[in-house]
């Protein structure tokens, strides 16, 4: 009649554990969780363990709910803090590992040596420099730098962001068959730039294992170094995704975006498949040549993954690649689909609907974002400020360019002054818009002169024309463009002379106009250039 408790929990327990296995994403967490508080089993020290390991490491972007829930557990143990721990450093929020270790110290738990590996982790993570001395004080302190895993952590950290003599110090007390310091120093000095010592090491090494391949590959790819990233990468007995993802990453940031694309046809024809960091390097590359065809084909590559919600680089990385290749419909269905937007989301939209002319709906968006309690950056008001120039709204940009220091306190660059000079220009404002460049608070560059004298060439101003151009000619920049278009505010008014004065003074600087070449083209794409450069709205 009475059901024997003791069996009850240990039934629960089996399949606690293996719901545990089968838990992988949040709603799945939430579900255990919630059958742990029915079964009284919230209290209970293992099955908390096995709660906060899943939701800090095992499973993916459930780290925020393993912080609420941890929160409320009145006496958690190392482990648990140590879990967290791990798994903050692993996230894209490291800052909360430091945070819980200086919690751990206020309310007394001592620290092992596990502690220290990730909360180094998270200070590599962070650049921080002074913190990471801190805790190798502290693993003084506690007497665990003989530890292994420690005091790789601590090359790993002095190698990148630390003192580097320090790191090799601590390698020279390592032990030389260890594989994990000879990489953790050789990335080391990899990642600063040193390859000449970082090969030096490499080809020391007693033992090479993937890791250190892959090191030195990313480290002559990063720096440019293509040629010797080739070499390695041939040579490398085995690869993984890591080491076909740095050439790929390498070709596309040297600009060999076809090389790239070729070398992912490699990739998938001996079977290795790709993971997002390829997805999003192929993404750039498409960018970069304008090739919607294979962008489109990439994007299909991932919806075959099967129905999931792309994460929001994938997404961000989309909308930029359509915008850029001309087919905004298709960025805004990306757009529209994603689940989660960060601010490069909207900045990605809002540039994307600017770029192509559509303004209005541009600002519309913009209020939409601001509705969903986004908030703005620098970069989305160069968006915004681009739609209120194609849509002529002088008094709406003069407002979101107040806005934007008054309410997001964000200091104006050149490019935002650059969008008021051409927002004033087009109008045919251009007394206000001379007035404008003279109270700005940087130096204007060639790009804002050149939008000056390319609006008194449309409006046959022959005085500010000049001034422009003297502007330009101060600047050395000699670019025939200049010349031609003062030239022809001259001829449009008819003044001959000033024609002959500036076709002089191109011969005394030796100024030749190429042939074929529009200028009035190409002064109406500088500002969009200047303004929209590869990575500006991303």
């Amino acid at each position: 009649m009475f059901r024997n408790r003791t069996n009850d929990r240990s039934t629960y327990r089996h399949k606690k554990s293996s719901l545990w296995q089968r838990c992988t994403s949040l709603r799945a967490l939430k579900q255990v969780h919630a059958s742990m508080v029915v079964n009284g089993f919230n209290s209970n020290a293992s099955a908390l363990r096995e709660f906060v390991f899943a939701a800090a490491v095992a499973i993916s972007c459930t780290i925020d709910y393993a912080h609420q829930v941890f929160a409320y557990i009145p006496e958690p143990d190392t482990f648990m803090w140590n879990t967290l721990i791990r798994g903050s450093a692993r996230s894209g929020n490291p800052l909360n590992a430091i945070s819980l270790y200086s919690q751990m110290e206020s309310r007394d738990f001592v620290p092992d040596c596990f502690t220290f590996p990730y909360l180094l982790k998270a200070c590599t993570k962070l650049s921080w420099v002074k913190m990471g001395f801190g805790i190798h004080g502290k693993v003084v302190k506690f007497g665990f730098e003989s530890n292994k895993f420690l005091r790789n952590a601590l090359i790993h950290f002095h190698a990148n962001c630390g003192d580097l003599n320090v790191a090799t110090a601590l390698f020279d007390q390592s032990d030389k068959t260890d594989v994990v310091a000879w990489s953790a120093l050789t990335a080391g000095y990899a990642r600063r730039g040193d390859l000449d010592v970082a090969r030096r090491l490499f080809d020391q090494m007693p033992v090479r294992d993937l890791v250190s391949w892959n090191v030195m590959i990313t480290g002559y790819a990063k720096q440019g170094e293509m040629d010797s990233a080739r070499r390695l990468f041939d040579e490398v007995p085995g690869r993984d995704v890591v080491t076909w993802n740095a050439v790929i990453a390498g070709y596309v940031s040297c600009g060999s975006n076809m090389q790239a694309l070729e070398m992912f046809e490699e990739m998938r024809s001996v079977g290795e498949q790709p993971d997002e960091v390829t997805m999003l390097s192929l993404l750039s590359a498409c960018t970069d040549l304008g090739d919607l065809d294979v962008g489109q084909k990439i994007h299909i590559s991932l919806l075959e993954k099967g129905p999931r919600d792309l994460s929001i680089l994938l997404g961000n990385a989309l909308i930029d690649m359509y915008a850029k290749c001309g087919s905004i419909e298709r960025a805004l269905e990306v757009f529209k689909g994603m689940t989660n937007k960060d601010v490069s989301t909207w900045n990605s939209a809002i540039g994307g609907l600017a770029f192509h002319g559509h303004a209005v709906d541009a600002v519309n968006l913009f209020k939409d974002m601001l509705r969903s309690k986004i908030r703005p950056n620098e970069i989305t008001f160069v968006g915004v400020l681009v739609a209120c120039s194609h849509a002529g709204k002088v008094e709406e940009g003069k407002r979101y360019f107040n806005l934007m220091r008054s309410e997001y306190s964000i200091e104006p660059n050149i490019k935002h002054y650059g969008c008021m000079v051409d927002i004033l220009s087009r109008a045919g404002l251009l007394n206000e818009a001379f007035e404008f460049v003279e109270t700005m608070a940087v130096e204007p560059n060639a790009i804002v002169w050149r939008t000056l004298l390319g609006a008194c060439r449309i409006h046959g101003n022959v005085e500010l024309g000049r001034r422009a151009n003297e502007q330009l000619l101060r600047m050395r920049t000699n670019e025939s463009g200049d010349y031609v278009l003062l030239s022809n505010i001259y001829a449009s008014q008819g003044e001959w002379d000033g024609v002959e004065k500036v076709r002089k003074s191109m011969d005394d600087s030796r100024v030749t106009k190429e042939a074929g070449f529009s200028v009035i083209e190409a002064n109406s794409l500088s500002i969009k250039q200047f303004l929209f450069d590869s990575k500006a709205y991303v």
